[in-house]
């Protein structure tokens, strides 16, 4: 059996302000073209299909024009589940009618956890498609007094699942959920406040391979056959660093899985770039692209002319600017009562939270002068 594990396409997602609906194209056809050559039983998409409850129309019309490739032309079965960022009910309209066409969409979690049962040459796998679900609506469908938190409804969830599950049988969880222990980006809304949000590594013990979505770096989640698929794209600038990709998996007659990474590459990347503004504005370096959507952290010390117009005239998709020599300086600076003060004491706490520097014996000479000379003046 072999199936391509996804997640977290946010479709119709908005960054700084900028649609990423032709981003988001590019690197679906990069996935089509990645199905049509690694030609597998399955595609699997772990939720947070579409960004927002209420997608717009462009993102709709995304989705549907590549589901109707890969499931129509391509002949591969699709099962996709709701993730927190999705509407249970618009994503799941006409799934009963869809599952006929091998288009397998879950909205809401199902008290008699029914598989999608695919067949290979060593008999059938279970795959238990399980959206995300706040743990009210688990506790009121199972009718389960003791789910509490997203914990306790994964552990109800799961178990009926195990109870049903036919021994022997080869088995595969698609789930979205916050494990504890991943690593978060800044780009993936909070499940709940606090650590009710979390959900412990063992209520996924006993699967073949456990497809999860939600955070948004690719990552293992304890044990090599429990993984996070990562987002389609870099959705923050906290994910400069990541490296998108699907997870091509491959399960043996055993239910033992080995997993591949497949780098995805879109046609703008994610980038953080540091110097001065002279210096950013003699180009990007040897084998960047100045049309990536980039976050530019000036080091400058002194007042800049309108970095964000002069620097987007070289790189049109800033998206933001950062004064490191600014931010980083004053962050821990510990603010007190500066009423009673003189100018210059002022001026030399004021140039402390911006720079993390005192005065040398020069500029706290001519900055007296100054003092006095404007004084002076007033008298006249």
């Amino acid at each position: 059996m072999r199936f391509l594990h996804t997640a977290d396409w946010h479709l119709g997602r908005l960054f700084y302000r900028q649609h990423l609906t032709d981003d988001q194209a590019e690197v679906l056809k990069q996935l089509t073209r990645l199905i049509a050559d690694t030609r597998p039983d399955a595609l699997v998409i772990a939720g947070d299909i579409y960004d927002r409850a209420v997608p717009s129309a462009d993102a709709v019309a995304l989705l549907d024009g590549f589901l109707t490739t890969v499931v129509r032309q391509l002949g591969v079965t699709v099962i996709a589940i709701a993730g927190n960022h999705d509407s249970p009910d618009r994503l799941a309209f006409g799934s009963r009618l869809l599952a006929e066409q091998r288009l397998h969409v879950r909205g809401e979690p199902s008290a008699e956890a029914e598989p999608v049962v695919l067949p290979d040459n060593h008999g059938p796998v279970l795959l238990y498609p399980l959206p995300y679900a706040e743990p009210a609506y688990v506790r009121e469908r199972l009718g389960d007094e003791s789910v509490v938190d997203h914990d306790t409804a994964m552990a109800a969830l799961t178990g009926r699942i195990r109870a049903a599950h036919p021994p022997g049988t080869r088995s595969v969880l698609v789930a979205h959920a916050f494990i504890s222990g991943g690593e978060a980006s800044e780009s993936e809304r909070p499940l709940a406040i606090g650590g009710s949000e979390w959900v412990a590594r063992e209520r996924f013990s006993g699967f073949g391979y456990v497809a999860l979505g939600h955070l948004h770096r690719a990552q293992r989640a304890g044990a090599d056959s429990v993984r996070y698929a990562g987002s389609l794209m870099k959705y923050s600038f906290s994910e400069a660093h990541h490296r998108k990709s699907i997870s091509l998996v491959e399960m043996n007659a055993r239910g033992e899985c080995s997993v591949e990474t497949i780098e995805l590459k879109p046609s703008r990347d994610v980038r953080i770039i540091r110097g001065g503004l002279a210096h950013l504005l003699a180009g990007p370096a040897p084998g960047e692209s100045a049309e990536d959507y980039l976050l530019a952290e000036l080091t400058d010390r002194g007042a800049l002319l309108d970095p964000m117009g002069r620097l987007r005239q070289v790189y049109p998709n800033l998206m933001h600017i950062d004064r490191t020599e600014f931010g980083g300086a004053s962050a821990g600076y510990e603010r007190r009562d500066t009423s009673g003060l003189t100018v210059e004491e002022l001026f030399r706490e004021f140039l402390l939270q911006v720079s993390g520097e005192e005065l040398t014996a020069e500029e706290r000479e001519e900055l007296e002068g100054a003092v006095r000379a404007v004084a002076g003046g007033d008298d006249e």
